[in-house]
């Protein structure tokens, strides 16, 4: 890994260059790239769908609280992680080439070590709390995302992105082991659909900016296969995905109120899916990735809701 380190300009850090308000505006929205919060915004609610199946809608206050503070840090650790590793190659890319490591507003070695403590901290406090299983599936989420998929299976396999879905699967039972239920059957389906809905979610972020892979080298399914057949599969792991999201209506803790509203959102996600045989563009792909965004944030919401109902 190329440890270089580039910093601004000093008219770019001085305090007089900037209100306190734009500061502030502008450090946070560094921190909301560099840690993905977003995406971790995202696995923390699959923790949450975790816990909610897993404890049937009545999880106690402490385990919550728990899973929140340590799924937050470990998923944001992980996510700088992948930043530190990929920043030689994100400046490749036209998408990824204004994040802070790649302009050298942020130096890696002070992101690793934040990234590594965050994701140690995380773990620490699990065992702390008594729960070596959520500390298992915190640590195997951080390695499957960090280790196998950025470090070894990005830069060289096109299973890059189905094998590196293991890390949304081990949010969903880090949140069914925070309540002492990750091998609940409606928590190992909901991680199977975080399994299978990642591919797709990845591979039509990838058709949308295939230019961009290509030019840095990463091996995505889109890139280095006809977009045909890249859409075949994106629709049969869409299919798979929604296959889930319809037997999850089975479980005890959940009824109509989820199936419902699940079954609407996997019908607009095949539809989103399907219309990419005859119109695969780079606005149609993205539409597919906006679309499984939305889908996977129906399906969680309706887990929560269901549960509660």
């Amino acid at each position: 890994m190329d440890n270089r380190t580039t910093t601004l300009p000093r008219s770019r850090l001085s305090p007089h260059a900037a209100s306190p308000a734009q500061s502030r505006g502008g450090l946070i929205g560094t921190l909301v790239v560099l840690f993905k919060l977003r995406i971790v915004m995202l696995l923390v609610f699959a923790a949450v769908g975790g816990a909610m199946i897993g404890s049937a809608g009545s999880p106690a206050a402490g385990d919550m609280a728990l899973l929140l503070v340590t799924g937050t840090l470990s998923a944001a650790g992980a996510s700088a992680l992948n930043q530190v590793w990929e920043r030689n190659r994100d400046g490749d890319m036209k998408r990824t080439s204004r994040r802070p490591l790649v302009t050298g507003q942020v130096e890696a070695r002070w992101v690793l070590g934040a990234a590594v403590a965050m994701i140690a901290l995380a773990v620490g406090l699990a065992l702390l709390a008594g729960n070596a299983a959520l500390a298992f599936w915190l640590a195997a989420g951080a390695f499957i995302y960090v280790g196998i998929y950025t470090i070894w299976l990005k830069p060289r396999s096109v299973w890059n992105v189905v094998i590196g879905g293991a890390a949304g699967s081990a949010a969903v039972l880090s949140g069914g082991a925070a309540v002492g239920q990750w091998s609940d059957p409606g928590v190992i389906v909901l991680a199977l659909l975080l399994f299978t809905w990642s591919p797709t979610h990845f591979w039509s972020l990838a058709l949308a900016y295939r230019a961009d892979y290509q030019r840095a080298g990463v091996p995505m399914l889109p890139v280095v296969a006809a977009p045909r057949r890249a859409i075949f599969w994106m629709l049969a792991h869409a299919l798979a995905t929604g296959a889930f999201g319809l037997l999850l209506a089975g479980h005890s803790a959940l009824g109509w109120v989820y199936l419902v509203p699940v079954a609407l959102a996997t019908l607009w996600l095949v539809r989103e899916s399907v219309r990419l045989i005859g119109h695969y563009t780079g606005p149609q792909a993205m539409s597919v990735f906006k679309v499984s965004n939305i889908y996977l944030s129906i399906v969680l919401l309706a887990v929560c809701i269901g549960t509660l109902a």
